[in-house]
């Protein structure tokens, strides 16, 4: 079982979700308030089962609606993705993968472990 760990930066909380092996899995952006961010962690758990996966990587890709999974190469070379509420906003994004393969089994473990996850905060 997942668990989403809220944390202090600088300049505001944020969460990291975390697979039940304690790894990892997807990172927030830093909010501005507690309650903001717990809102974002909502958000995730509702989204993040129902979302379908949108392949940038792949020429002439389709298109998707929201919430959905958006996998990209980045300016490195690697595999990531981001995840995209109903609104659009992005509410969590993934590390960058070596493969497409590792990134969509990323996808999977966020699916698998955001919905019930405790929340806890460090």
């Amino acid at each position: 079982m997942g668990k989403f760990v809220i944390k202090q930066a600088k300049t505001g909380p944020m969460f990291n979700l975390k697979a039940g092996n304690g790894e990892v899995i997807a990172t927030s952006q830093v909010y501005a308030s507690m309650k903001t961010c717990k809102n974002g962690i909502a958000s995730v758990m509702e989204n993040a089962p129902v979302a379908v996966i949108e392949d940038q990587t792949e020429k002439g890709f389709k298109k998707e609606k929201n919430p959905k999974f958006e996998v990209y190469t980045d300016k490195k070379g690697e595999t990531r993705y981001r995840l995209k509420a109903k609104n659009g906003q992005i509410i969590a994004s993934g590390e960058g993968y070596t493969t497409k393969d590792a990134c969509i089994k990323g996808i999977a473990s966020v699916r698998k472990n955001a919905k019930g996850a405790k929340i806890v905060e460090e």
